[in-house]
């Protein structure tokens, strides 16, 4: 019987986990501190600044708490953080939610917000969750978890997407693809835009995966790989799952217009089903002959 990733992770594993969350919570607070400049929180400019942004000692003070404490909070010293302190940084440092969240799970403070469950295997959909999926059609949808592995996709999604991307590495991955493919042969009209929402939103999984091999070495290795990649990812910014509205252009039927909606799926804590729904008439013909035609080369297999 396969075991959850959380239940084979013994005291070195949570101390590499632990090591592992400071240096990430002390950049995740220099980046967000460096897009802060005084007078967004009613400072005067001052002298000129060697560097963009907030003085250390100007967070302090503005979050109440010390400078020192502040300073080896930044540092990603082994120090403890109350709620209350860290609410304090994050109205400082004008975190909205996704941010203050992460900022919870890097600081290893419980977010008031709910507990987050234990992390569940996921590698496969149920039959169940496949034929929701398939009755989905005409509209592409597709089943993801938080690291935007592939987990079930349905015919309209393959048709929209089909031989735009080289194979992807065995498990397939939308990430993986859309990083280390050509550009000239992604379905994203809007690329870097898209992409740089994907990082973000990955990233905000990530708090919940700081130190847990398979979630680092995905992210070196992608990093590794795309440089793209590695400059968003260094950017620190973070995002919640949500509603966009994404332009794909596809070879046979031309731009198409498509609203996306996320739904989570039982059974599958950290997984969703996104469905992408016509933004206009012209693009609800587009899928419905999308959905009508033989299914061609497969990009996530």
């Amino acid at each position: 019987m396969a075991r959850s990733a959380g239940a084979e992770r013994g005291p070195g594993a949570e101390r590499g986990a632990a090591e592992r969350r400071r240096p990430e919570l002390a950049a995740f607070l220099r980046g967000r501190r460096a897009r802060i400049t005084p007078a967004d929180v009613g400072l005067p400019p001052g002298p000129r600044r060697r560097t963009p942004g907030l003085r250390r000692e100007e967070v302090a003070q503005l979050a109440g708490v010390g400078v020192t404490w502040y300073t080896w909070l930044e540092q990603g010293r082994p120090i403890n953080a109350s709620a209350q302190v860290l609410d304090a940084v994050a109205r400082t440092l004008q975190l909205d939610a996704a941010e203050r969240e992460h900022l919870y799970q890097l600081a290893e403070v419980p977010f008031a917000r709910e507990a987050r469950p234990e992390p569940a295997v996921e590698s496969e959909v149920g039959p169940d969750v496949q034929a929701v999926l398939d009755a989905l059609v005409p509209l592409p949808a597709v089943v993801y978890n938080a690291r935007y592995d592939v987990l079930a996709t349905n015919r309209a999604y393959r048709n929209l997407f089909s031989g735009a991307l080289p194979r992807p590495r065995p498990r397939g991955n939308a990430l993986w693809i859309l990083f280390t493919g050509s550009p000239a042969r992604c379905r994203l009209v809007f690329r870097e835009a898209e992409l740089k929402v994907m990082v973000a939103t990955l990233r905000a999984a990530y708090g919940g995966h700081v130190g847990e091999p398979e979630w680092e070495d995905f992210i070196r290795e992608l990093a590794d790989r795309s440089a793209e990649f590695a400059e968003m990812w260094a950017s620190g910014d973070v995002a919640p799952p949500g509603p966009r509205l994404k332009t794909f252009a596809h070879v046979e039927v031309g731009e198409i217009r498509l609203r996306s909606q996320s739904l989570s799926v039982d059974g599958l804590p950290e997984a969703r089903m996104v469905v992408y729904l016509a933004a206009d008439e012209d693009s609800r013909e587009k899928i419905e002959r999308l959905a009508a035609t033989e299914e061609g080369a497969l990009a996530f297999r």
